[in-house]
């Protein structure tokens, strides 16, 4: 088998995941999945948090598409295309296509809004990302940018990037914050470098952090993540820490 097609495998089963987790958003919650009870004082009238399978199935219904098959559809291309970095170039490329963890955010927009391109890639810019490899967004490590990015975040509608000659007409309902380990730096300094990023982001747009499930990230959650890490981070230590004797 050639070095080419092993790539090729390589970033498909990558892609595969992400196209999970997107694939997850077009499938409709089942009844009262996530919802919180009115407090007092307020009924059903109160404010909606946004439900981006929703948004995305009313999109994608428009064009006659099933969300499904266009979804999975487009990752696919996507991630076939960036065999030769024709989507954005080479910086943000990952120095090794082997991984074994995702960890994942979504930046949403409010219920009946959409984020937009021009204000993405401001947000973007001033949250210190830069545009690069697949035509998405990458945080990298100060000056060693040919380590790798340390999270890069996409856009969850087909195609998944962000097509700079046709930004201003880019609508979505929400952009995905994507941590791939092993990362350049431990995972615990790659999530506490990518959730302040998320929100930094959210306040620019306007929009709300959810966690892969896509709820609202509260400080419960973010406690579990962070200790995950923290295990994730000690796991990749142990082998050199209980390495058998030589006899």
């Amino acid at each position: 088998m050639s070095d080419e097609t092993l790539l090729r495998i390589a970033i498909l089963i990558a892609g595969l995941f992400v196209v999970g987790a997107i694939v997850f958003f077009g499938r409709p919650r089942k009844p009262g999945q996530g919802r919180r009870l009115p407090r007092d004082g307020q009924g059903e009238d109160a404010r909606r948090e946004p439900t981006l399978g929703e948004q995305m199935e009313s999109g994608l219904a428009e064009s006659g598409t099933p969300v499904g098959e266009a979804t999975t559809q487009a990752e696919l291309e996507l991630f076939d295309r960036t065999l030769d970095g024709s989507a954005g170039g080479e910086l943000g490329r990952r120095v090794s296509d082997e991984f074994d963890k995702i960890v994942t955010l979504y930046l949403a927009a409010r219920a009946g809004e959409k984020l937009h391109g021009p204000d993405i890639v401001v947000a973007a810019e001033k949250a210190g990302l830069v545009y690069g490899y697949m035509g998405v967004f990458h945080r990298l490590v100060e000056q060693q940018s040919d380590r790798g990015p340390v999270f890069s975040v996409a856009n969850i509608m087909k195609p998944g990037n962000f097509d700079m000659a046709n930004i201003q007409e880019l609508e979505t309902p929400a952009i995905a914050f994507f941590l791939t380990l092993p990362a350049p730096v431990s995972a615990l300094d790659a999530w506490e470098t990518m959730l302040p990023t998320a929100e930094r982001m959210a306040e620019l747009l306007g929009g709300i952090v959810l966690d892969e499930q896509r709820n609202n990230l509260g400080r419960q959650r973010i406690g579990h993540i962070r200790e995950e890490l923290r295990a994730y981070d000690r796991q990749r230590e142990a082998p050199s820490l209980t390495r058998p004797a030589r006899w």
